[in-house]
């Protein structure tokens, strides 16, 4: 089971997101997602659990709680949608004509 975590204190590691998670079950992966130009944490992540009943009781416990100073979101992640293509939409207009 693949769960989003978010409203994560930006100073979380990967370790203690998986630390907290581990208390009810097997975690198989932890990953905070992070800023590509400064690296900093921007207060979310994903947590994979293998056994889904162990995920779920991890989100019903976890949902709501304060970890690490924050209020934190849980719950079973969606697919990530398909935004389509980022298109700049004006292709071949010359800005210059009158």
């Amino acid at each position: 089971m693949n769960i989003y975590v978010s409203n994560l204190n930006f100073h979380t590691s990967n370790e203690s997101l998986q630390s907290l998670f581990t208390k009810y079950g097997e975690v198989s992966s932890v990953n905070i997602i992070t800023d590509r130009e400064t690296g900093r944490s921007r207060g979310f992540g994903f947590v994979e659990m293998p056994n889904d009943a162990e995920g779920q009781s991890a989100i019903d416990a976890l949902n709501g709680t304060d970890f690490e100073e924050k209020t934190i979101t849980v719950n079973v992640a969606r697919p990530k949608e398909d935004r389509g293509s980022r298109g700049g939409g004006n292709r071949g207009y010359n800005r210059n004509r009158y």
